[in-house]
């Protein structure tokens, strides 16, 4: 396993005492150079570090002003935007910790979570969100205050952000050192926040989170270095998910400008317009890019579809040949430079053109659709962590990666497989515990500090992990033998353009089966090139010619794997999973055991009618 270097060590042990500190350290480093843009209709306005930092002090002011305490929960109910970053530093500036909502959660949850957490005040952003508050006003006793992003409010319980912001500019022209003041007295071993994670099943447990691990986080990417200054990130991830915070963190520790947008549909357009250097996701958007690139140029057929087959060819032979370490042969590399200039470029060029590399993360990434990126020319680099890790324990770098895995652990961290393969993790990014849960806490975090993942995975001599499975997701057949479904699902991801989902079903039965769903994009792709033009998507994938399609594909995954993993039975769905109908966790993670109750009943008969 490699060792962190002297300099690295360095890095991580000056850290930050919090996460106050760290953010008002860089304003102070580059106050002028760029630190966010984001979407006003059409255009984008940019802000520098500076002007940021004034409009944190601002909010977080206006949040002592109201009598929030060092400690006391803050939350943040709203998708992705730059407001959202405000007044999640500003809460942690004002010492407070940030309790994290999904837009996306019913009011029932949104009662629970800012229950459990006892928080103060919620930032909602707009009507939508207030309407869950108000509706769960009488279960919320501690809730005094709700600050909106989008909307005046009524002047009592409800207030503007616009008219936090006026409060604590007040209130610092009384007491201008009321920030700094919080922002010294933060000790790293203080609450930053309460993450509430999302659960495949059962209520969502608050994840402890301190300054320290987020300060540690950020230190540990730049100890790293394939992150400058002069990057630009593209951010749309969930910041109510571990996996968008920890970006932040990285940003105020490297300092590197970062465009946000929270609005996936879209995400490929922007990426055009702003041309970002690099950007974290969930497999699920390389997926769908993938599948839409590929059915696009299926469809298409003939010289095209010939062309396009030949150069993601050539380039998958030259990109193998250089991941082995051996010489690419001078015909090859010329067929290579011709199939990049008149087919690969242009894939480049939809994803902006300047991309270095993407981060993976959330889920399993299908190695087919990493090394076919890569033949592209767009390196996607896969990471790993938890929520209880505050996301960044481990990550693939762009100078020394592995496809398949989830790369070395970052510097400071360390990981041991246990007796059962589950994967265990130290290091200061590990949580405090689960807020309220002390026998979770303890079942979780073991003697000597050590995280049980849940995840199954082993380390190789070059130190790099791969995770196998959900140890929770194992199954075993009826005939004795062990089954890992995200395996065999990421299979089918890189062999079928038009997938979505696969769901893979059979413990303590005879045969493996499953279920699919199609993407909505590549569902309209694949109709117009089988005469299904202005039928619904239900009949498009229900129709003989997609059966016949998906039969195909099924059959090549087949191909790929053991006798006993081989799916037998399987139906495609009339519908996609989804967040909103609950298949879904908002980082995109499959809710295993919701779908499998849920289509019970279609399970059920795979194994009645065999």
């Amino acid at each position: 396993m490699a060792t962190p270097t002297p300099e690295q060590l360095q890095i991580i042990e000056n850290r930050a005492r919090s996460v106050g500190r760290l953010f008002y350290d860089r304003v102070r480093e580059t106050p002028n150079r760029e630190a966010y843009r984001y979407p006003v209709g059409e255009n984008w306005r940019s802000l520098t570090w500076a002007e940021t930092g004034d409009y944190v002090s601002k909010i977080a002011a206006g949040l002592i002003s109201l009598g929030i305490e060092p400690e006391e929960r803050v939350a943040i109910a709203s998708g992705t935007r730059y407001e959202w970053i405000l007044a999640d530093l500003a809460i942690m500036a004002a010492g407070a910790a940030t309790t994290t909502v999904y837009p996306t959660s019913v009011a029932d949850d949104v009662a629970y979570i800012l229950a459990d957490s006892g928080s103060r005040i919620v930032f909602a952003e707009d009507a939508e969100q207030l309407e869950k508050l108000s509706a769960k006003r009488s279960e919320l006793p501690d809730v005094f205050k709700v600050v909106l992003f989008d909307g005046e409010g009524d002047g009592d319980w409800v207030i503007s952000l616009a008219s936090l912001e006026e409060l604590g500019e007040k209130y610092l022209s009384d007491h201008p050192s009321a920030v700094d003041e919080r922002v010294e007295a933060t000790q790293p071993d203080h609450l930053a926040t309460l993450i509430y994670t999302s659960g495949t099943t059962g209520r969502p447990k608050g994840v402890r989170l301190t300054h320290d691990s987020w300060a540690y986080e950020g230190a540990a990417v730049a100890a790293g270095g394939f992150l400058t200054v002069d990057d630009l990130q593209y951010l749309w991830l969930p910041m109510a998910h571990s996996f968008g915070k920890v970006l932040l963190s990285n940003q105020l520790h490297v300092g590197f400008a970062t465009a946000v947008d929270g609005r996936i549909p879209k995400i490929v357009e922007n990426l055009a317009v702003v041309k970002p250097t690099w950007m974290g996701a969930a497999p699920r958007i390389f997926e769908k890019a993938y599948g839409r690139i590929v059915a696009m140029m299926e469809e298409e057929g003939g010289v095209k579809l010939k062309l396009f087959r030949w150069a993601t060819k050539v380039a998958g032979e030259v990109k193998s040949l250089e991941r082995e370490g051996k010489p690419v042969p001078a015909t090859l590399n010329a067929q290579y430079k011709l199939a990049d200039k008149i087919v690969l470029s242009k894939i480049r060029e939809r994803f902006g053109g300047r991309i270095r590399f993407f981060i993976s993360g959330s889920a399993a990434l299908s190695r087919e659709v990493a090394e076919w990126f890569d033949a592209a020319g767009i390196l996607i680099l896969e990471g790993y962590g938890l929520t209880e890790t505050a996301a960044g324990s481990f990550v693939n770098h762009p100078d020394n990666y592995k496809f398949g895995t989830v790369g070395v652990p970052m510097p400071g961290t360390e990981v041991k497989i246990a007796e059962d393969g589950e994967v265990l993790i130290k290091g200061p990014g590990v949580m405090q515990g689960y807020h309220n849960l002390d026998e979770a806490t303890a079942a979780t975090l073991l003697d000597g500090g050590w995280l049980a993942t849940g995840d199954i995975g082993h380390v190789d001599e070059d130190g790099f992990l791969s995770i196998t499975d959900r140890k929770k997701d194992l199954f075993k057949t009826s005939g004795g033998k062990y089954i890992a479904p995200s395996h065999i699902e990421g299979i089918f991801k890189g062999v079928c353009p038009l997938a979505s989902q696969m769901i893979v079903h059979g413990n303590n039965r005879n045969f493996v089966s499953a279920l699919i769903t199609v993407d909505p994009e590549a569902a309209e792709v694949f109709a117009a090139g089988h005469g299904l033009e202005g039928t619904s998507y239900a009949e498009i994938v229900t129709s003989p010619q997609m059966e016949k399609a998906m039969a195909a594909y099924v059959d090549e995954l087949n191909s790929k794997l053991n006798r006993w993993e081989t799916i037998k039975r399987w139906k495609v769905l009339d519908h996609d999973l989804s967040v909103e109908e609950g298949d879904l966790t908002p980082s995109l993670k499959l809710k295993r055991r919701v779908v499998e109750d849920k289509y019970q009943s279609v399970l059920d008969g795979f194994y009645s009618e065999a």
